[in-house]
């Protein structure tokens, strides 16, 4: 068995895919020609309806990453991973009905101005500090194929029509791109069971070898993949990347009305779905197919997930360009290629990048929607300690990697390769580790978002009360969502007391936006962090027939 490199055609299909990208951005660019505003670049003129952004949402999150990693996954580890199913479906109820009606309503073209109106500027630019780190190392995710040759081409092409058509050329890029990924797991799927005698054989094969036990209920959070590790620490790590992540808010608040964001979130989550279980069943056919012969073991590819995988920086790129030039922002990218190779397979070393930076960002953004009482100290406070933890413990997980027991594959067989090519992979040495290293730094890696995201949340609200808690008042309700009326519906005075002094009493959030101005403002500055007041007197774009929001008539707002 040979290992086997790009062919004729498969570089013609290659570079068809850059080809059409390209021609996506250039359509847009004259299309839009007499339309060259910031709103109309980032957020597509607000005119987005929820299919393509549905469709890009999905091809965006779930392209590389999922496309070469989780087959690997199932492969050396077995099919555990379609319980991810569990951890989507929360991400996406919490992000469209906690984290989406708040982003939308505001009229904002980027999350972070969301945490300068909650807050003030230093908090805004201490996480646009972090997500640009997240990106840059989550951009670094890079292994195999040519790979300087991947990277530039691939770079040079997302600049292009991102650049030439902003948020709806990447809106209809990723469109055309999930086609093709579901094309292709088809593809994979339908010849790799006719190859490996049916999917019936298929399954029977994984079965026997250990590939279909998927649920494990033991609670040990150190184990790599169980239920709760998967279901709960996925959950933290995914709405770190759903919730509060700007290049999924900025598809969102680019559609017409909140219920076509939300209708997009939701026909996205059908889409995660299609991609899990493809992923998936790709990932048995392989086992099937390499059952006897391993090709990382026997030392045929120098990593279990050999291909090229460029993190989806091209979404990312759009925000980031305008903070930094483009050759240093590809040259960091690259330079975090390396260190993101030592981080395991491709889904670990991603998921563990948005968990280390993602998760301390959940919990600021969380603190600002669900919290009225913290302060900027606070939540500055909070996120400098949840980026603390989450680091420290990923940190030391790299240094004193975890007892084979915990995160070992399961057998891989090399019976009929030629032995000449055969290499053994042992386990890693686990002498002179510290005690801390068999609990705090074997943590799962999905337990990362969730160490970051409490710790910032518990150290937030320390710090409000240590320094002086914000008065409600000050607080506009149209930046925090009430979820205490879930828990005190039956209790008007319970109620009025969680939303400590937050004024929600004016009217119901609707019934204010339906008469045009939900708060006004007293003499105290609502915000006491410098900026213009007159952006919060007024929302309007309410549809009371159809009890949503439309963004057009936000379209004269201003902030600063």
């Amino acid at each position: 068995m040979e290992a086997k490199s790009f062919s004729v055609w498969d570089y013609v299909v290659f570079s068809a895919l850059f080809v059409i990208s390209c021609g996506i951005g250039i359509f847009f660019a004259i299309k839009e020609r007499k339309k060259a505003t910031s709103r109309e670049f980032l957020v597509g003129g607000r005119q987005m309806s929820f299919g393509p952004v549905a469709l890009s949402l999905t091809a965006s999150f779930m392209s590389a990453v999922t496309v070469l990693g989780t087959p690997s996954e199932v492969y050396r580890f077995g099919a555990s991973f379609i319980l991810f199913f569990i951890s989507y479906t929360f991400v996406i109820i919490f992000t469209s009905e906690l984290f989406l009606p708040v982003f939308y309503r505001s009229g904002i073209t980027s999350t972070y101005e969301y945490l300068q109106l909650r807050f003030n500027k230093v908090v805004r630019y201490a996480a646009t500090v972090i997500y640009i780190v997240q990106t840059v190392r989550g951009s670094g995710c890079l292994t195999g194929f040519d790979l300087w040759g991947s990277v530039f081409a691939t770079g040079i092409v997302c600049t292009f029509y991102c650049t030439l058509g902003g948020l709806k050329a990447v809106v209809w890029t990723d469109a055309f791109q999930m086609i093709v990924m579901i094309v292709g797991f088809l593809t994979v799927l339908i010849q790799g069971s006719a190859h490996n005698g049916g999917l019936q054989n298929v399954l029977e094969q994984a079965s026997n070898g250990s590939r279909l036990h998927i649920v494990d209920f033991d609670v040990d959070p150190l184990r790599r993949h169980t239920l709760w590790t998967i279901s709960v620490g996925g959950t933290f790590t995914w709405l770190g990347i759903y919730g509060v992540n700007q290049s999924t808010i900025q598809r969102c608040i680019s559609c017409k009305t909140e219920k076509h964001a939300k209708l997009a979130l939701y026909f996205n989550l059908l889409g995660l779905w299609i991609i899990l279980v493809c992923a998936v069943f790709s990932g048995l056919i392989m086992y099937s197919h390499f059952k006897d012969c391993d090709p990382w073991t026997s030392g045929m590819i120098s990593a279990p997930d050999q291909a090229v995988l460029v993190g989806d920086s091209r979404k990312e790129m759009m925000v980031i360009s305008s903070l930094l030039p483009g050759l240093l922002f590809g040259i960091l990218c690259t330079s975090m290629a390396v260190a993101a190779s030592l981080l395991g397979g491709v889904v670990q070393a991603a998921l563990s990048i948005h968990g280390m930076c993602g998760g301390p960002m959940l919990g600021l953004f969380s603190l600002g929607l669900v919290f009225p009482f913290v302060n900027w100290k606070g939540a500055l406070g909070g996120l400098i300690t949840g980026i603390t933890l989450s680091f420290w413990v990923a940190i030391g997980a790299f240094i004193y990697p975890a007892p084979d027991s915990k995160t070992w594959p399961l057998p891989l067989s090399t019976e009929q390769c030629f032995q000449s090519n055969v290499t053994t992979a042992a386990p890693p040495e686990l002498s002179n580790r510290p005690t801390i290293a068999d609990t705090w730094y074997s943590l799962s890696y999905l337990y990362y978002s969730a160490v970051g995201c409490l710790g910032c949340i518990i150290a937030g609200v320390i710090i409000s009360f240590i320094t002086g808690h914000q008065r409600g008042k000050d607080v506009d309700p149209l930046l925090i969502r009430p979820v205490c009326n879930l828990f005190c519906f039956w209790s008007k005075k319970y109620k009025t007391l969680c939303w400590c002094g937050v004024q929600h009493d004016r009217g119901t959030e609707q019934d204010n936006l339906e008469n045009g101005g939900a708060w006004k403002q007293g003499d105290e500055s609502v915000l006491q962090n410098g900026l213009q007041q007159e952006g919060l007197t007024h929302v309007p774009g309410y549809d009371p027939k159809d009890k949503s929001h439309d963004n057009m008539a936000l379209e004269k707002m201003t902030y600063f």
